[in-house]
């Protein structure tokens, strides 16, 4: 029901012209696993996802990119950028892609990963912001628009109870759809136009401008210009922006730890980008703008956004003014009367910019950020044993400086930050390509206890950069086309207490990853990776108000074999096994899948069985999951039980594309799914999606 006003207004735009830009698939889920060892819920894979499918659909020129826009994707070594900026500064521009195979240090294997997000241009830029001719002609303009449901019904959609003090029990107000609609025009280099809405299953459709609900429950909406002169870039709605190493600005395709042990530590400087993701966090709404002039590009940025919060009122007061905030809401659900409540009770200000140095000749770059954050109330989360040098009140500012260098065959990289209670933050680090076969990094990092970062997102363990050190060591062998061999060490200590560890602690992580490709047909891999951090322990013997720290101890394991025998078809089998071990006591788990996926004509399909059996929570398995374009999937299960999907996508004529995804999990081992108002009776799940994509000028 609720696609047909989208299907409507699908065939309704088939008017518009039509020409054929190229178009190279991007298996996304492959790009991802490559990259990450093994999934776990710090990961925001969702944001990741978005900034690598924008990349995609707006490629790199090759023409005019840069080391710093190269490096951004983490998939070259150092030496294989240097090799490439040093032939097109010989030969000058590429005549064609296929020039790609007469640079040195650049195999079939790194042109292929590096396809689908590059791109030959020649023709100039518009200095004029774009009108309606040149919006309607857009290269990468299309209309999303998806469905989502769970077909089990949860207890939030059930009839509700009546309590004992004769009310009724709380229940979602919406239906049980999940639906998500895009519109996006875009010229890459030239400008871009967007509007992104979602509402999620529980949310009601309603226009209340008392709660700030207008139709869908999120709404996110950008107009950007590029290359207009002395401006670079200039953006009205809602943007991200990243520069240094993420501590002050920190958006973007930024990985961390992984597989890829050597080009993912470092973040690269891309500046100001719209925001288009439907995650209700980590983006500013407002304006921005960067200038150049010469070796200078000036950015300057305003925000003022509806933040969710809980709002309580100061002891012994009724005045709303006398309010504050116990605590920021960042799910993003308004499915209840409580969750609606609290959206929107505050309002975040921002002012900041970075000053951004670059030597065209010698690989130098060097910058200055500044954000000074405002909150309508003050902030004062709740008092707890270990939060105690977390951020409180209504302001907050932070500044850094930042460097890095670019020489021969190693990338040097530094920033250091501090904030206003007097917190610092340092990430200091270097690539280098020892020789042909072999890369290596280093990073040393260290966030003080009361160092307050609200957009930042630098190399670290934690999620937050804060209440932190650590050394990180990564290698990257590769002895002949066929052998590979990626490995790191990263040992970290935490100076003050944690949430779930009551008393300073320190651990440790390693990597190991040997990759076999005897062929083009077929890719073998094994990895290892062992986790060692300290936890709070109750024991029987102390009170309940007392914690032991104890260490606990996670390996993780992975056997994947991909076959693919033509470009048509693909098959890939896995197995992962992990334990925990804790205070003596080991658990484990384990998941099996095969894959298979084919294209016949306009028909491209994919599918997976998978079985887990895991003994508790700690050894719950994250597996990746091919999903319509748009929705990334990283589920996790705990238990024992199967999972089932099947992916179909049809190409109906060129500008109009379907997908329909049907997946089930069952259960051997339980009798109810989820908790609260998730809760679903019954041992199995069972979810569909439909999309339907139209693709303007085609």
């Amino acid at each position: 029901m609720v696609l047909i006003p989208g299907i409507c207004l699908v065939w309704g735009l088939q008017s518009l012209s039509a020409q054929t830009p190229t178009d190279s698939e991007l298996d996304i889920e492959a790009f991802m696993e490559e990259r990450f060892a093994f999934q776990d819920e710090d990961i925001d894979y969702e944001d990741l996802y978005e900034s690598l499918l924008q990349v995609h659909l707006s490629p790199l020129n090759l023409q005019q990119v840069t080391a710093e826009q190269l490096q951004s994707l983490s998939i070259l070594t150092p030496l294989q950028v240097e090799s490439f900026i040093g032939y097109r500064d010989t030969f000058g521009p590429l005549l064609s892609v296929y020039e790609l195979q007469a640079i040195p240090e650049w195999d079939l294997e790194t042109i292929g990963k590096m396809l689908p997000f590059v791109v030959l241009k020649s023709d100039p830029i518009p200095l004029s912001p774009p009108g309606v001719r040149r919006l309607k002609n857009a290269e990468n303009a299309y209309f999303i628009v998806r469905q989502r449901r769970i077909w089990q019904t949860r207890k939030g959609f059930s009839p509700p109870d009546t309590l004992s003090s004769g009310t009724l029990s709380s229940r979602y107000l919406g239906d049980p759809n999940d639906v998500y609609v895009r519109l996006r025009l875009q010229q890459p280099g030239d400008f871009s136009v967007g509007l992104t809405a979602e509402k999620d299953a529980g949310e009601p459709f309603t226009w209340d401008t008392d709660s700030r609900r207008y139709g869908m429950d999120f709404l996110s909406l950008h107009y950007t210009l590029y290359n207009k002169g002395a401006l670079q870039t200039f953006t009205l709605g809602d943007y991200q922006l990243q520069f240094g190493q993420g501590l002050v600005f920190g958006a973007g395709f930024s990985v961390g730890k992984g597989a890829e042990t050597v080009a993912t530590v470092r973040r690269s400087s891309l500046g100001l980008r719209p925001y288009t993701s439907v995650l209700e966090t980590g983006f500013f709404r407002g304006a921005a703008a960067t200038v150049t002039s010469g070796n200078l590009a000036w950015t300057a940025m305003y925000s003022s956004a509806p933040r969710n919060a809980n709002v309580q009122l100061l002891q012994d007061s009724l005045e709303a003014s006398d309010s504050y905030l116990s605590s920021l809401v960042l799910s993003g659900y308004h499915r209840t009367e409580s969750e609606i409540q609290k959206k929107a009770q505050a309002r975040e200000q921002n002012i900041g910019g970075n000053v951004h140095y670059k030597n065209r000749t010698n690989g130098l770059q060097a910058g200055v950020n500044f954000l000074h954050t405002r909150y309508s109330q003050p902030l004062l989360p709740r008092a707890r044993i270990y939060n105690q040098f977390e951020f409180r009140g209504d302001q907050n500012a932070i500044g850094s400086l930042y460097i890095s260098y670019n020489f021969s065959n190693h990338y040097l990289f530094a920033e250091s930050a501090l904030s206003k209670s007097g917190g610092s933050g340092s990430v200091v680090g270097i690539m280098s390509s020892l020789s042909r076969q072999l890369d290596f990094s280093l990073v040393w990092r260290n966030f003080d206890r009361n160092f307050h970062s609200f957009y930042g997102n630098a190399f670290s363990e934690g999620s937050r950069p804060i209440n932190e050190e650590g050394f990180y060591m990564g290698m990257n062998y590769k002895p002949s086309r066929k052998i590979s061999w990626s490995a790191y060490y990263d040992h970290f200590s935490f100076p003050w207490l944690r949430f779930r560890a009551y008393a300073p602690s320190s651990g440790s992580e390693w990597l190991s990853r040997f990759t076999y490709t005897p062929n083009k047909s077929l890719v073998l891999f094994a990895q290892w990776r062992e986790e060692r951090k300290s936890r709070n322990l109750l024991s029987d013997e102390q009170s309940a108000n007392q914690y032991l720290l104890m260490e606990g101890k996670r390996r993780n394991f992975a056997w994947n074999l991909t076959y693919q025998p033509t470009p048509w078809w693909q098959a890939k089998t896995r197995i992962q096994l992990s334990s925990f071990l804790i205070n003596g006591r080991t658990t484990r788990g384990y998941a099996i899948f095969q894959d298979l996926s084919g294209t016949i004509n306009r028909f491209n399909f994919s599918g997976r069985i998978s079985l887990f059996d895991t003994d508790d929570f700690e050894n719950r398995q994250f597996l990746f999951e091919k999903n319509v374009l748009w929705a990334f999937s990283v589920p996790s299960f705990y238990g024992q039980g199967m999972r089932y999907y099947l992916l179909a996508k049809y190409k109906i004529s060129r500008q109009l594309t379907c997908w329909a995804r049907w997946a089930k999990t069952s259960y051997t081992n339980r009798e109810g799914i989820g908790s609260g108002l998730q809760e679903i009776p019954g041992s199995e799940v069972t979810e569909t999606t439909i999309q339907l994509r139209y693709q303007f000028n085609r």
